[in-house]
């Protein structure tokens, strides 16, 4: 499982011409699924993703979690994180978990988000969505849990 972490001041995504998340400060989290990913790679995640100090303190030092400054998720999955560009000039993504293994996943990383008390909007699994999102910092971050 992969996340692309990015802080923002401001992100929301849209589907089909309606808003389906929007959120304030906090992070937007692009959510990528392998086929061999289970409930455990979702729980590793979800912790180091609530746990990781990438907020500004008062010295401005990267001190805080999304949790200590009451910061929001928007929660976008992406089987493209899965993209293997080695050969050839298309993509493949074998390695991407199939959509049923992968919406199962996604919606259970996003339940124990919001297991946490931290608001969590998301977008809309299998859609085609657009995002739009304003880079605090830039700050972007990849978590891989087959790398822990």
């Amino acid at each position: 499982m992969r996340i692309i972490i990015q802080r923002v001041k401001q992100a929301r995504v849209e589907s089909e011409g309606r808003v389906t998340g929007s959120i304030g400060s906090g992070l937007v989290v692009f959510l990528g699924i392998a086929k061999t990913d289970m409930r455990q790679d979702a729980d590793y995640l979800v912790d180091k993703l609530l746990g990781l100090r990438i907020f500004s303190d008062e010295a401005g030092k990267m001190n805080l979690s999304i949790t200590d400054v009451n910061g929001s998720l928007l929660i976008v999955s992406n089987f493209t994180l899965y993209g293997d560009c080695r050969k050839g000039r298309r993509p493949s993504f074998d390695l991407a978990a199939e959509p049923e293994q992968a919406n199962n996943l996604y919606q259970y990383f996003v339940e124990r988000s919001r297991m946490a008390s931290t608001p969590v909007e998301t977008g809309i699994f299998r859609a085609s969505m657009s995002v739009y999102l304003v880079n605090d910092g830039p700050v972007t971050l990849s978590c891989d849990s087959a790398q822990r």
